[in-house]
């Protein structure tokens, strides 16, 4: 991608401490959903199935929330523009 007729980095470089601390977040959220249905039974079902949905959610949902917002629309609509010119 280009910006001001230069080439831009690539958008994850130099950010790699950043990118492992926020693996390793949302990895323990996904694995802890996964350990409470360890206590799922019969008689116990509800509340161990809404907490790790809720855990599982949120591990997938808050990283494709904040990936979906590394490019506004007014970014991109000015890249396009600046590389039809």
């Amino acid at each position: 991608m280009y910006s001001n007729g230069k080439n831009t980095a690539h958008s994850g470089e130099g950010r790699l401490v950043g990118n492992i601390v926020n693996f390793v977040i949302f990895f323990v959220l996904f694995a802890a959903g996964v350990y409470t249905l360890g206590y799922w039974t019969l008689e116990v079902a509800w509340l161990p199935t809404l907490v790790s949905f809720a855990l599982m959610f949120l591990a997938f949902a808050i990283p494709m929330h904040l990936m979906g917002r590394a490019e506004k629309a007014e970014d991109l609509v000015a890249a396009a523009n600046a590389h039809q010119n």
